[in-house]
C-alpha cells in the first residue's frame, strides 16, 4: 500500500507546492549530516553536498521574485532563434552548421536592477544581459515579469570550454527547457549526458522540439512519440513536450504558457533545489544503513578488553607483589620481636616496582611518574590488539563502508597513549596497603608481652646466676609446681612466641590472598576504566556520528 502511495506522490510531485521552511529543514539536515561525517567519509564523495547546500543558500538568499529558465540544446537545434523569438528582440547569434553562442546570454522580463545579483551570482557578463521591461506595458509581456531566459552554450561544441561552461550553468538555473530539433533528437549525447541525469528533476524539466515545421504533418505525431519514448526511458516520464516553431509566433503557443505558468508560480527555484536534495541524498543513501546500528561493544567484547589491558598493565605482577607485601609486612609486625630486624633488610615487594600504598588518595608528590612494573610480553600485546580487533568489528558489523574504517581507526586512535595510561592507573590505584589492620597490632602486642616475660624470667634466672658467683645469698625463687617462676617465663615466652607466630602465619597467608584479589579488582576496574577512556569513548564517539549522520540524512530524505 506504502509503494502505490509513494507512486501517486511521485506522479503528481509536480502539481505540488514546495513548502519553503520544508526545503529549508531539509537543506539543513543535510548540513548537520556533513559535519557528522566529517573526518570519517572521503572528502570525494561529498563534494556534490557540499556544493548543494552552498549553492542552495546563494539561490535562497537572493531575489525569490525571478524564474531562471535556461534554453539548453546541441548546434543546430534552433535555441538561440527559439530565444530570440520569445524575447520577440534579435538578442543571441545565430547559426547553423557550427557553434555561434559560446556564452550565455540572458533577458530578464523586468527592472534589471532586480536581477542584476542574481545573474552575477550566476555568471553572466553586463554586456550579455538584456531587458524587456520597456514592452511590459503589454499584456502579454506582463505575464512573463520575473522571467530570466537564459540562452546557453551548445553542449556539443568542439570547445571543450563551452561544455564546462553549460554544465555550471545547469546546475545554477531553475528550469530547463530542453531544445531537441527533428534531425537529432535522439542523438546518445544529449539522452545520456544530459536528459538522464536530470530524472530527479522532472518538475523543472521541459523539452521542446524545435524546427516542428520541417516535419510534414503526418510525421509529427510519429516523432513526437517516439520522442517521449525515449525520454520514458530516460527517466522522465511526464515532462511536458512541446513542438515549437521559433520563425512563427503561433509555434511558440505550447511554451510560452508554460513559461507563463512557471513564472506565475515562482516555484522553479524551489523544486530545482529540492531536485538537487533528492540527487544528492540519492547518492549519500549507501553511507547509511537502513537500520540502526548495536549499541556498541557488548560485556563479551568489554571483558576481553579489560582482560588483554590488565595483561598488559602489568595487573597479575602487581596483585602477587601485594600479596608478598602483605605477607611481608605482616611478618614484620606480628613475627617474634627479636628477628623482626632481619625482615627490614629484605625490600618490599612494592616498593620494589616503584609503587606505594595510598592510590589515589595519597599526595601528588608521592605518586611517582612511572612504575617498575614489566614491560607487556609479545603475547600480551598481541592479545591486547586483537581484543582492540574484536570490540572494532563488533560494533562496525552492521556499519555500511566506510565507517567499519572509522571505527577501527577510532579503536586505535590512542593506541600510543595507552602504555602510559595504564602505567599511571596503576600507580595512583588504591591497593588496599595503606592501613595496618588491627589484628596485627593485637598480634604485634601479644609477641611483645611473651617476649618480655621471657626476657625478665631470662633476667631474673641470670640475676641469681650472678649472686651465686659472687658468694652472696642465693635468691629463693618461687615455683610454680615444680618449676621456677624464671624458667616458666623464660620458656614459656619462648614458647608462646613460637605458637603466636605459628598461627599468625597461616592467618596472614589467608588475609594476604584475600589483600591480592581485593587489589586485582581494583587494578581490574582502572585499567577498565582506561581502556573506556582511550578505546570505547573513540568507538562510541564515531557510533554517535554514524547515528548523527544517518538521523539527518533521513531528515533531509522526507518529501
Amino acid at each position: 500500500m506504502s509503494d502505490i502511495a509513494d507512486r501517486i506522490r511521485e506522479a503528481f510531485r509536480g502539481e505540488q507546492r514546495v513548502d519553503p521552511d520544508d526545503l529549508i529543514a531539509r537543506l539543513r539536515a543535510l548540513q548537520r549530516f556533513l559535519q557528522a561525517v566529517d573526518g570519517q567519509v572521503p572528502d570525494a564523495q561529498l563534494v556534490a553536498a557540499h556544493t548543494v547546500v552552498e549553492r542552495a543558500g546563494s539561490r535562497l538568499a537572493l531575489s525569490g521574485h525571478h524564474t531562471v529558465v535556461a534554453l539548453a540544446g546541441a548546434t543546430g537545434s534552433g535555441k538561440s532563434s527559439l530565444f530570440n523569438a520569445l524575447a520577440r528582440l534579435d538578442l543571441s547569434p545565430v547559426g547553423v552548421r557550427r557553434p555561434t553562442t559560446g556564452v550565455a546570454h540572458a533577458c530578464v522580463w523586468g527592472p534589471l536592477d532586480g536581477a542584476s545579483r542574481l545573474l552575477d551570482w550566476i555568471g553572466v557578463l553586463p554586456r550579455h544581459r538584456f531587458v524587456r521591461e520597456s514592452a511590459l506595458d503589454g499584456e502579454d509581456e506582463a505575464t512573463l515579469r520575473g522571467l530570466v531566459l537564459l540562452d546557453l552554450p551548445d553542449f556539443d561544441s568542439v570547445q571543450r570550454g563551452h561544455r564546462l561552461e553549460v554544465d555550471r550553468l545547469l546546475g545554477l538555473v531553475d528550469l530547463v527547457v530542453w531544445v531537441v530539433d527533428p534531425q537529432k533528437y535522439a542523438d546518445r549525447v544529449i539522452h545520456n549526458s544530459y536528459l538522464r541525469e536530470f530524472h530527479r528533476h522532472r518538475d523543472v524539466t521541459v523539452v521542446v522540439l524545435n524546427q516542428a515545421d520541417r516535419l510534414p504533418p503526418a510525421e509529427l505525431p510519429r516523432v513526437l512519440d517516439d520522442l517521449r519514448r525515449l525520454l520514458d526511458a530516460d527517466g522522465l516520464a511526464g515532462v511536458p513536450l512541446l513542438p515549437t516553431v521559433a520563425v512563427d509566433p503561433a509555434g511558440l503557443d505550447g511554451l510560452r504558457p508554460e513559461l507563463e505558468r512557471t513564472v506565475a508560480e515562482r516555484q522553479a527555484a524551489l523544486r530545482r533545489l529540492a531536485g538537487d536534495v533528492d540527487t544528492v541524498v540519492a547518492g549519500l543513501d549507501p553511507l547509511v544503513g537502513p537500520e540502526a546500528p548495536r549499541t556498541g561493544p557488548g560485556d563479551a567484547s568489554a571483558r576481553e578488553l579489560t582482560a588483554a589491558l590488565a595483561g598488559a598493565a602489568g595487573v597479575p605482577t602487581v596483585a602477587e607483589a601485594v600479596e608478598a607485601a602483605y605477607r611481608h609486612r605482616a611478618g614484620g609486625t606480628t613475627g617474634w620481636p627479636l628477628v623482626r630486624g632481619w625482615r627490614r633488610l629484605r625490600p618490599d615487594p612494592l616498593r620494589r616496582l616503584h609503587l606505594t600504598s595510598g592510590g589515589a588518595d595519597a599526595p601528588a608528590e608521592s605518586l611517582v611518574a612511572a612504575t617498575s612494573v614489566p614491560d607487556p610480553t609479545a603475547a600480551q600485546r598481541s592479545a591486547l590488539n586483537l581484543a582492540i580487533s574484536a570490540v572494532a568489528d563488533r560494533c562496525a558489523a552492521d556499519l555500511p563502508a566506510p565507517w567499519p574504517a572509522a571505527v577501527t581507526a577510532a579503536a586505535r586512535s590512542r593506541l600510543a597513549d595507552l602504555p602510559d595510561a595504564l602505567d599511571h592507573a596503576v600507580a595512583a590505584t588504591d591497593l588496599g596497603m595503606a592501613r595496618r589492620p588491627a589484628w596485627w597490632r593485637v598480634v604485634g602486642g601479644l609477641q611483645w608481652l611473651v617476649t618480655v616475660a621471657a626476657v625478665a624470667g631470662l633476667g631474673w634466672l641470670v640475676l641469681g646466676y650472678v649472686l651465686r658467683a659472687l658468694g652472696l645469698p642465693a635468691l629463693a625463687y618461687p615455683r610454680l609446681g615444680e618449676v621456677p617462676w624464671p624458667t616458666v617465663l623464660l620458656v614459656g615466652g619462648l614458647l608462646a612466641g613460637l605458637l603466636v607466630a605459628a598461627v599468625a602465619r597461616p592467618v596472614s597467608g589467608w588475609a594476604a590472598r584475600r589483600a591480592r584479589q581485593r587489589a586485582e579488582r581494583r587494578l581490574t576496574t582502572s585499567v577498565g576504566s582506561v581502556g573506556e577512556k582511550y578505546v570505547l569513548d573513540p568507538v562510541w564517539a564515531v557510533l554517535a556520528r554514524y547515528a548523527e549522520a544517518r538521523d539527518s540524512l533521513r531528515e533531509a530524505a522526507r518529501r
